[in-house]
């Protein structure tokens, strides 16, 4: 069947046939309002309210840990939502576009970080919905955890116009849900835990900031996955603004909530804590605000296998080249989701803490990418790339890019002395402040400026006649009924 005539049947009513190819404007639909609403779900369930219990397990206030939460992910969306315009732009997934900064084949080196945070956030997905609602309702582990992975891998098959459906009919039964929860706990007049005191210390406020940044740093390897489908005149602000408020919004409502939680609630689980407030309203209420709650969780753990999908399909193209199929993008997804619930299974309960460890390394990693890839996008080339080159190995960005690929390093490099990963390393000079994490930071900032530097030279018109040549050929190729 035509593009044409299946989108007159209702794209979106059928498995999606795309991955990693460019979006032609005849195929764009969507709104920056459904934007808003999808990265809004995106952080709308218990894993961020687990966020909120980090702060007080170092007896760190309600208050501080708020404010903490909130710095952090106000960092993260910034970077976040300032990619989310380059999906409509470019039509492309997030990561391909990357090939213009480090090469065809160099983009494997972020590729690999990016992999690991996807198949990392279905794994502790994976590990607290099993843990939570075995908790609460006495269901079995081990059938949970496949029934997660399979509604998952359906929703991630069926791909781009399903997630977006799944979410913002989730935003509509979770939000009322939460609202009158969180009403309800900041008017309850519920005490402070019995035998704990709650206060501030640095090290837990910046680790605070620290985890709330990477929580939404991570999203920034795929926020184009799901704006690629706006139409390419979409207002770059509008996108932005929409993302930004969506996926900031929900964080920091659900971090406070969880940090209220941690302080007044007696679990350590935040499912079962969760619950427990919300039968406080009346019994009953509680177990089905946890329910919406995990069902947002299990569509994200589908959003986190599209785009694992996406990165595994741009590595593969990146080595050796090849035509992406419907057929192959399910068998990719169904591998990613036996690796998360195999990985899941192998970790149970103890794996949690392993897993959110790795996910600081992830935020070392991610930092230098994201200030390389929107250095060049706003700074460099400024929104004109050649997409036709970026799938071609002989094309104007090359196979290797000395300048990303040199910036990257650096920018990791620089933060080692800084880095903290809690039990594993701490740097010498993050030793000095006292076990404060800042070394993301420099990495991002060092990433950024070496980019900058390397390219300082680069002149957009010595592209320009590939780019221009770039949309002509995209046109005549895509347009209705060739």
């Amino acid at each position: 069947m035509s593009e044409a005539a299946s989108r007159k049947r209702g794209f979106g009513s059928g498995i999606e046939t795309r991955s990693i190819d460019w979006v032609p404007e005849h195929a764009r639909h969507g709104t920056v309002a459904d934007q808003g609403k999808f990265w809004f779900l995106g952080n709308f369930h218990f894993f961020t309210i687990a966020i909120g219990f980090i702060g007080p397990s170092m007896g760190l206030a309600l208050g501080w840990t708020a404010l903490g939460g909130a710095i952090g992910i106000f960092i993260g969306t910034i970077f976040q939502a300032f990619h989310a315009n380059q999906g409509a732009e470019m039509g492309l997934p997030q990561m391909i576009q990357s090939r213009a900064q480090f090469g065809y084949r160099g983009v494997i080196l972020p590729l690999f970080a990016t992999l690991v945070t996807y198949v990392g956030f279905n794994v502790v997905d994976t590990i607290l919905i099993t843990n939570g609602v075995s908790a609460l309702l006495g269901w079995q582990p081990l059938a949970l955890a496949v029934a997660v992975t399979v509604l998952a891998a359906v929703l991630a098959i069926w791909g781009h116009d399903w997630l977006h459906k799944v979410f913002k009919l989730l935003f509509w039964v979770s939000l009322p849900l939460f609202l009158v929860l969180t009403v309800a706990a900041a008017t309850s007049g519920t005490p402070v835990l019995a035998g704990k005191t709650f206060g501030f210390n640095a090290v837990a406020f910046f680790t605070e900031i620290a985890a709330g940044a990477s929580y939404n740093i991570t999203y920034a390897t795929y926020v184009s996955d799901y704006s690629r489908y706006l139409p390419a005149n979409t207002p770059r602000r509008q996108v932005i603004t929409s993302v930004f408020l969506g996926a900031a919004g929900s964080a920091v409502w659900l971090i406070a909530l969880g940090a209220w939680l941690a302080t007044r609630i007696g679990s350590a689980d935040p499912l079962v804590a969760l619950s427990l407030a919300g039968d406080r309203i009346f019994v009953g209420y509680g177990a089905a605000a946890a329910l919406a709650s995990v069902a947002a969780l299990v569509a994200t753990m589908g959003m986190n296998a599209y785009s694992g999908m996406l990165t595994v399909v741009t590595a593969m193209d990146s080595l050796r080249k090849l035509q992406p199929t419907q057929r192959m993008r399910i068998v990719v997804i169904l591998v990613l989701g036996l690796a998360a619930l195999a990985l899941a299974l192998k970790f149970g309960t103890d794996g949690v803490e392993a897993v959110n460890e790795l996910f600081v390394v992830m935020l070392y990693l991610l930092a230098p990418w994201t200030a390389i890839n929107l250095t060049d996008y706003y700074f460099v080339r400024r929104g004109g790339y050649a997409v036709t080159h970026l799938f071609d190995p002989a094309g104007i960005y090359g196979q290797w890019r000395f300048a990303g690929l040199l910036a990257y390093f650096t920018g990791f490099a620089a933060s080692l002395p800084f880095i903290v990963i809690p039990d594993v390393v701490m740097g010498p000079v993050a030793r000095a402040l006292g076990g404060i994490d800042i070394g993301w930071l420099i990495g991002l900032a060092v990433g950024g400026i070496a980019y900058r530097f390397l390219m300082r030279h680069h002149e957009p018109a010595s592209e320009h006649a590939a780019v221009m040549h770039s949309r002509s050929t995209l046109k005549a190729m895509h347009e209705p009924g060739n």
